[in-house]
Formats: C-alpha cells, sequence, structure tokens
C-alpha cells in the first residue's frame, strides 16, 4: 500500500537505463562465475549496454547520481510512467504482459523480453491503486482494484470496486463488468479466480468505528460479466482480536490462501475438508467461508509497525524457489517512519508453533507472534540513497534463492535468500529517479513497475 504523498524527484521523458557506480567487486554466491566478473564504474551521461535481444551495442542516457550493480537494463517502457503493477499471460508461444496503474491498463508483447512491444490500453486516467493486480490464466481475464481514492475520491466516503476486464484479444481490453464493493485496495485470485478477496484500505465513514481497516470481501465471478459480492467480510479480529486493515493477498502452491496487513499474516484453505483449529471440528472450506490454517502476527522486534504488506509461502511446486518447506513465510513490512532505519524491512519467518489456531486466539493481554528467523532492511547498504527517509519495503518475487524486492525510492534489490537466518543483498537497481512497487521474474529477467519510470526490464548477472 501506497498512500498519497508525494515526492520532488525529477521524471525522465526519454527512455533510461541502467548506470553503475563505483564500489567493491560484486560479492556473488558460491558457483557465480558470471557475476564474478560484475563491477561498477561512474557515471553521468550514457552507459554502452549489449542488447540481449539483438546482440548488438547500444547507448542509452542514464540520470545522474543513479547507482546499479549486477544488473544491466535490457529495455525500459517509459509510456508506462504510473505503473504499479504487471503480470504475465500466455497465448501459445506469444508471451502478453499486462500493466496496471493510474492510467488504467495496458498491455505488450514480451514474447521477446529484450524487445517489448505495445498492444492495447484500457484508459482509466486517475484510477487508483490496483496494487498486486492479477488475471484469470485460462479465462483471460484481468482484475483491478479500485481505491476510494481513485477519481479524487477519499477513503471516507469515496466508492471502491472491481473492475472485471477481458484480455480474449490483448490488443483490445474490454470492461466485462464493474462490482461495487466495500473494500478496494487489492483484489486477488483465489480458487483458480472462480472467487476474489478483496481487502483495504482504512475504513470508511460507515464502517464501524473500532476498525482500524477494511477486512475482506469476497466475490463471486464463475460468471464475469456478473459478478456478486458476498454481504458479510471475512479476515476479521485479526490484529490482536482487533477486525483491522487487511492488505493483499498471496495463494501459495498447496492452496492456503495468506491474507498480510495489519496485525500480521493468516493462511487460510478455501476448498476441501479441512481441520479447523479454531472451532476443533472438521468442516468443508468455502472461499466465503475458510478455514483457518496458520499464521499471525510477527514480533514487534522484527516489524515493529506489525502491518505485513505482504506475503509468500513456499511449499510444494515453488519449494525450490525458496528455503522452507513450508514453515517459513516470507513477508514485507511496510511503515515510513523519520529515518531509514526504522522504515519497513524484509522478514522471514517461523510458522511453527501457529498450526493450532494461535493466532486466531492472540489478544493484547496474551499476544501470539510468530518468531523471525532473519530480516533484511535496504538501511545502510551499498548503493542507498541518504537524502531521503523513504525506505519502506514493498512487493518482492523470488525464483532459485534469489529475491527481487521493490523499496520505492531506494529501488530494486535482489538478495540471496538461500540462508534465510542471513538475506544477503547481491545486486541492485536505484535510477535517480526510482519510484520502485513491484518486480516480477519472468523468463530469467526482472520485469519492475516503477509509478515514476514506467516498467524497466532487467537482466540480472547474478544467480
Amino acid at each position: 500500500m501506497r498512500t498519497l504523498r508525494t515526492l520532488s524527484l525529477s521524471v525522465l521523458a526519454a527512455a533510461t537505463a541502467a548506470v553503475t557506480m563505483a564500489g567493491p567487486a560484486l560479492a556473488c554466491p558460491p558457483g557465480d562465475d558470471d557475476a564474478a566478473h560484475a563491477t561498477e564504474t561512474h557515471t553521468t551521461g550514457a552507459a554502452v549496454q549489449r542488447d540481449v535481444a539483438t546482440r548488438q551495442i547500444r547507448s542509452v542516457p542514464l540520470p545522474p547520481s543513479s547507482a546499479v550493480k549486477g544488473v544491466r537494463l535490457a529495455a525500459a517502457l517509459p509510456d508506462a510512467k504510473g505503473a504499479i503493477s504487471l503480470g504475465f499471460l500466455t497465448y501459445g508461444r506469444r508471451t502478453v504482459m499486462y500493466v496496471s496503474g493510474t492510467f488504467g491498463l495496458k498491455t505488450y508483447d514480451v514474447t521477446d523480453p529484450a524487445a517489448p512491444k505495445a498492444l492495447g490500453t484500457l484508459s482509466m486516467p486517475g484510477m487508483w491503486e490496483t496494487e498486486d493486480t492479477e488475471a484469470d490464466p485460462r479465462r483471460k481475464l484481468v482484475f483491478l482494484a479500485r481505491d476510494p481514492r481513485a477519481f479524487n475520491g477519499n477513503t471516507h466516503t469515496g466508492e471502491s470496486g472491481i473492475y472485471v476486464v477481458s484480455l480474449a484479444d490483448p490488443a483490445k481490453p474490454v470492461q466485462l463488468a464493474y462490482e461495487k464493493v466495500p473494500a478496494g485496495h487489492t483484489t486477488s485470485c483465489v480458487d483458480d479466480c472462480r472467487y476474489l478477496w478483496t481487502g483495504g484500505p482504512a475504513r470508511a465513514d460507515w464502517m464501524p468505528a473500532d476498525w482500524g481497516g477494511r477486512p475482506v470481501w469476497v466475490t463471486d465471478v464463475r460468471d464475469p460479466r456478473h459478478p456478486r459480492t458476498f454481504p458479510q467480510p471475512i479476515e476479521l479480529a485479526r490484529n490482536d482480536g482487533k477486525t483491522d486493515y487487511v492488505h493483499d493477498i498471496q495463494v501459495d502452491a498447496a492452496g492456503v490462501t495468506w491474507a498480510s496487513g495489519a496485525g500480521g499474516v493468516r493462511g487460510y484453505w478455501t476448498h476441501g475438508r479441512r481441520w479447523d483449529p479454531v472451532r476443533r471440528v472438521t468442516r468443508v472450506a468455502r472461499a466465503w467461508d475458510p478455514v483457518p490454517y496458520a499464521g499471525g502476527g510477527v514480533s514487534e522486534v522484527a516489524a515493529p509497525s506489525k502491518f505485513l504488506h505482504n506475503s509468500f509461502r513456499p511449499v510444494g511446486s515453488t519449494a525450490g524457489e525458496a528455503p522452507g518447506h513450508g514453515d517459513l513465510v516470507y513477508v514485507t513490512e511496510e511503515a515510513f517512519n523519520p529515518g531509514c532505519a526504522d522504515d519497513g524491512r524484509l522478514v522471514i519467518a517461523s510458522l511453527r508453533g501457529s498450526y493450532g489456531g494461535e493466532g486466531w486466539r492472540s489478544t493484547p493481554d496474551r499476544p501470539f507472534r510468530l518468531r523471525a528467523v532473519g530480516t533484511w532492511s535496504v538501511a545502510g547498504q551499498e548503493g542507498s540513497r541518504t537524502d531521503t527517509d523513504d525506505c519502506s519495503a514493498h512487493y518482492f518475487d523470488v525464483r532459485h534463492g534469489i529475491l527481487a524486492q521493490s523499496f520505492y525510492t531506494q529501488g530494486t534489490r535482489l538478495l540471496d535468500v538461500r540462508d534465510p537466518a542471513h538475506p544477503r543483498q547481491i545486486a541492485y537497481y536505484r535510477p535517480a529517479d526510482a519510484m520502485s512497487w513491484a518486480p516480477y521474474w519472468h523468463a530469467g529477467y526482472v520485469f519492475v513497475a516503477d509509478n515514476n519510470r514506467g516498467v524497466d526490464v532487467l537482466r540480472p548477472e547474478v544467480r
């Protein structure tokens, strides 16, 4: 989640590219022969870079005071300025990237990741916020969350909801439906996109006064032209017994749905017959009546704000992407405090001790907390700016033990998390005009949704 605060940063109109900054050689993971050749240099003009797709040398302009190490810029899409989120859909051998942001929705052919080609646009100027925009890969549907602050609204009285957009023809995005929903900061697929869980932001005036934020409303999108939202919200009493802000939803490879926000991260089953450790019965889990699985708050030593932004649990088909084998959950804390040192961080926590419903019985008097295994903050790290206190952690994506994470004006960082107790930075990409919201691994590249720059396509030189 990002509030509508502004920063006085320059925005390049021309295509931008990677720049490297003086410093020691890159500390590479064992066996990383290619990365051993990565070095840093000063530049304020242009960097010569090899185009991965064409193998031609090209020169690209660079903003001064940028810091880049261990990655190359393969492509830049400044026409997507205002980007907040992106994702990928396949059409036979063709790959299409959809990008959501303040402009609405844009599509690109990224079959060649180093040479994206613009396809279509669904224009929605003033849209907000579309974080973590998700798609149904089978039906080629995209679901856009409308925050109450969209189109000059506000959290007190503004309207929120969900737009259902068809990308059957990715060059011609078509709005199929709009469903008004009491929440609208993020909306996420559950049960193979048959249902959506929508949460956040801060409570509206008509909501109970003791709520700290909006919980989750469930929407049936089996008929995409006629969405239907269940009247009663779920994921209540999540912050030591208080109903609070649910920020985002992630579904792991085992099918457990994780709700992150104020008070921690809690996982639920949304299908099948499951043991309910809170009710102490075996019952059928439904998207609108889920069964608790595990999770809870995270130690305030690791995440002082208690606001967990998003999560990832490596299990099943993703177990090879990061350590954990189901017992670790990777989460980010989003917090904007004076000075970088106390801003949000990456936290890797253990789920052990939470499988008995402990996270649902936590109270201020008898709090339950997950144990932090490892943490990482951008404060004081190589490549970081020292002239800003905007250092909060944001979205991340993991592939083969390398976690790419956005840190707003501090850019995109690549962390080796193969030892989860000691995450370490191995590369970074911090343009001077960065406003990095979310990185996504795809075909060996990292696609960065940057609210100032558009989309930058990075080719990591580390493994």
